[in-house]
């Protein structure tokens, strides 16, 4: 990776790409220390401190702490990501977006643009709810309508500038911006973690006690890595062959191709929405000052992740395995909305192609079902593992992190990503260099 940073840095065209990424990464970290005018920010921070669960470390990670401290940028691009999810789940359900899909690049910049005026409209209802909602508890130093405005306007403001700079980095910079976006949040929590980590069970310790907790912190995070590295890449290639034909006097055809089939087809998505689900109700009782009680108070104990593996109370847990369950179920649910295994073998039978040993049409896509639900179900269970070890070593040994497994997915994924298109791009200069000569 650093060789080809330094080979890309030699090569005029890219440096200037990468200087421009990272010019654009520093005003995102500035905007992230800008307060909103009128806001209490060391209210604020008790308030996010008397929180008992997780909820809000999630948000606040993706944030990269702008939520903490109540910036311009604290609803960040966490809009934009819920609104481009809705859209992709929207394609499926109504035909007009579906044709937009399938209209090429005009028709992809169609639903780009209904992305940003939707990631507009829910940056403007969180900040209305949360100027709105703290509001009234403190968060501003004065609760009048022109403090409220003030907050809702900046909140949702800072949004659509960061959609605006992810956009940017796609067209002028490296790598797709709005991961660019989410990935520097991420990693400017990692100090603090890790200087938790260090505290907590290194620092004080005896010199024994520390290096064996701080090889075994550095195997897990390593482990987890190689886990991610492996669920990126791993692939399950089905052979396709290409009938000949013969089109005027020529025959053509007879070549041999594969169709990839990512083991890890969902991504990320899966552990965001079964987050997402879990988090939902502990969010909203905290946002409206609910205080449960009873059965409901033992439920929301269950959906809290701060609950889960704990030994002194194990029938909390039981929101673990439901956790697990949704992962699971999400994996399958949302490969099949993105990934027709139909329409791949109408498209091999229309071209002449197919799969050694098993007939064109519905045998082809029944084949192509089997082996997806195989390996998908492989895919779920990594990220099961990836998701869940952070809650177990909370919940056994108290190692609060605000990176989990989402946020370790996000951060390979998009480093590998980015390096391969730098990769690329190196790749295609020297074959016009080549052409040139």
């Amino acid at each position: 990776m650093l060789t080809t940073l330094k080979n890309a840095f030699k090569i005029k065209e890219i440096r200037k790409k990468l200087l421009y990424t990272f010019a654009m990464l520093v005003v995102i970290r500035l905007g992230s220390q800008l307060p909103v005018p009128g806001v209490d920010r060391t209210y604020f921070a008790r308030w996010f401190a008397a929180q008992g669960g997780d909820a809000f470390n999630f948000f606040d990670a993706f944030t990269g702490g702008s939520f903490l401290n109540m910036s311009i940028f604290a609803l960040n691009i966490t809009p934009y990501i819920t609104s481009s999810i809705i859209m992709q789940l929207m394609t499926i359900a109504i035909p007009k977006l579906e044709e937009m899909q399938r209209d090429g690049e005009e028709g992809r910049k169609k639903i780009a643009s209904i992305t940003r005026y939707v990631t507009v409209g829910l940056a403007l209802i969180e900040a209305t709810a949360m100027a709105v909602g703290f509001g009234r508890s403190g968060l501003l130093a004065e609760y009048n309508a022109l403090n409220v405005i003030t907050v809702i306007t900046a909140l949702t403001a800072g949004s659509a500038v960061l959609m605006w700079i992810g956009e940017r980095i796609t067209e002028n910079g490296v790598g797709n911006g709005i991961s660019i976006v989410l990935i520097i949040n991420i990693i400017s929590r990692l100090p603090q973690d890790l200087t938790g980590l260090c505290e907590q069970f290194i620092k004080g310790k005896a010199i024994a006690v520390g290096v064996v907790a701080a090889v075994i912190i550095l195997a897990i995070i390593l482990f987890m890595v190689v886990l991610v590295i492996l669920l990126n890449d791993a692939l399950r290639k089905i052979p396709v062959q290409y009938a000949k034909k013969v089109q005027g006097r020529k025959m053509v055809g007879g070549q041999s191709t594969s169709i990839p089939l990512k083991v890890n087809t969902a991504g990320v998505i899966p552990i965001i929405f079964a987050s997402s689900i879990m988090e939902f109700p502990i969010i909203i009782c905290s946002l409206f000052g609910v205080n449960a009680t009873g059965v409901w108070a033992e439920i929301l104990k269950g959906m809290n992740s701060s609950y889960w593996c704990k030994i002194a109370t194990p029938q909390y847990s039981i929101g673990l395995v439901v956790y697990i369950l949704m992962v699971i179920f999400f994996a399958y649910f949302y490969t099949s909305i993105t990934f027709n295994p139909l329409e791949i073998a109408d498209n091999m039978k229309k071209q002449g192609g197919f799969i050694p040993g098993i007939r064109p049409g519905k045998p082809t896509s029944d084949y192509l079902n089997k082996i997806l639900n195989y390996i998908i179900f492989i895919g779920a269970c990594g990220l099961t593992i990836v998701g869940v070890l952070p809650f177990v070593f909370n919940g056994v040994f108290g190692a609060s992190v605000s990176f989990g497994g989402t946020s370790l997915i996000i951060i390979v994924s998009v480093i590998l990503e980015t390096i391969k298109q730098i990769e690329s791009q190196m790749l295609v200069r020297n074959y016009k260099g080549f052409l040139n000569d």
